[in-house]
């Protein structure tokens, strides 16, 4: 095996290159490394190559961006039983300490050790190779491809969201923002028993795009009022479950008008840091609950198991394919062409299968 591979580095912002850099080795007999082969673009790594920051973390040195990745094993530690060179995997890409108080409650996503990738330092996956813990990383099912395997990750973003938002049998739940967050929560709230799901956008090829993976509803804000169709969708009491999925700051008070009294928010979206408007008085005295959202945890297997059983569609979020080589053109096109792409996927090895 060579010693170096190509990567896609960010220098700056708006700098990212193709270059060799050190082929990563196991360092750990629990490790394993694996061939990438496909890495979704995520909002986040536009965040950080075209901001440089997201929140108070900045992007200091040159880091590999890439966190939506799949791929196949090819070597593994000598204390690794249940993986094999051969296997197919989706990679969890954040790893813990395992031994706080969150980790052994299973809120591991709020380990204050945890090591995920492509936020600094850590690099991320817009490589060829990564060696990885072989525990964060997860079999694919022989039905699903290696494309569907790279959207586990945001697909375990809507699942935690769910979870996190106690969906039960039968709610009404709105979803603000058809992006693929937005996509993946409607379908993980179909999943834990939805009864009406309600989509707002101002993208009509993304409404429709919900509409084929099971929208029961969808609003072009741009031309409708959402209050007004969920009035009339709710005989006037609003949704049980409402998720902003877009982080529009314009947002939080819209979902507070449209989540009935003693409803629930989840927030999902990432947007600024702060926002100059929310109305405490309609939030206090409509009783709501809202829950913060930061990644997942314990959403792999059953994120893998819906879309093996077909009961969630990452398929046709897929939109663009890009090499490895086109990463910078990639990243430019999908933040100059929000309105044209759902997911976008690099491939660092061209020659795995695609969804």
């Amino acid at each position: 095996m060579t010693e170096t591979m190509q990567a896609a580095v960010m220098h700056g912002i708006g700098d990212l290159r193709i270059e060799q850099v050190p082929m990563p080795r196991l360092t750990d007999p629990t490790q394993a490394l694996v061939r990438v082969q496909s890495v979704g673009i995520c909002g986040s790594d536009l965040h950080w190559l075209f901001d440089g920051h997201i929140g108070d973390l900045w992007v200091q040195d040159p880091l590999i961006l890439g966190h939506e990745a799949a791929g196949t094993v090819v070597q593994v530690g000598s204390a690794v039983t249940d993986l094999k060179p051969g296997d197919r995997v989706a990679i969890e890409p954040g790893y813990t300490c395992r031994k706080c108080r969150y980790c052994k409650s299973g809120r591991y996503n709020l380990c204050p050790d945890v090591v995920f990738m492509a936020t600094p330092p850590v690099d991320g996956a817009f490589c060829e190779y990564v060696a990885w813990p072989a525990d964060f990383l997860f079999k694919l099912p022989d039905a699903l491809s290696i494309d569907e395997g790279a959207m586990v990750e945001p697909l375990s973003v809507g699942l935690w969201a769910a979870r996190r938002a106690q969906v039960q049998p039968g709610d009404t739940v709105a979803v603000l923002g058809a992006g693929p967050i937005g996509l993946f929560t409607m379908q993980a709230a179909a999943a834990h028993g939805a009864a009406t799901l309600i989509v707002t956008d101002v993208v009509p090829a993304r409404l429709r795009l919900a509409s084929r993976l099971g929208a029961t509803c969808t609003v072009d804000v741009g031309r409708q009022d959402a209050a007004e169709v969920v009035r009339g969708l709710t005989a006037g009491q609003g949704v049980d479950v409402c998720f902003e999925c877009s982080g529009h700051p314009a947002l939080v008070p819209e979902a507070i008008s449209l989540t009935r009294p003693g409803g629930r928010i989840q927030f999902v979206g990432m947007g600024p840091s702060t926002i100059e408007h929310f109305p405490i008085w309609d939030f206090i005295s409509k009783e709501l609950d809202a829950g913060g959202l930061f990644r997942y945890a314990n959403c792999y297997p059953p994120a893998l198991a819906l879309l093996a059983a077909g009961k969630v569609d990452a398929k046709s979020l897929i939109t663009h394919h890009f090499a490895l080589a086109e990463a910078a053109e990639a990243m430019q096109w999908v933040h100059n062409n929000k309105d044209k792409v759902v997911k976008a996927v690099i491939h660092p090895h061209t020659d795995g299968d695609k969804a």
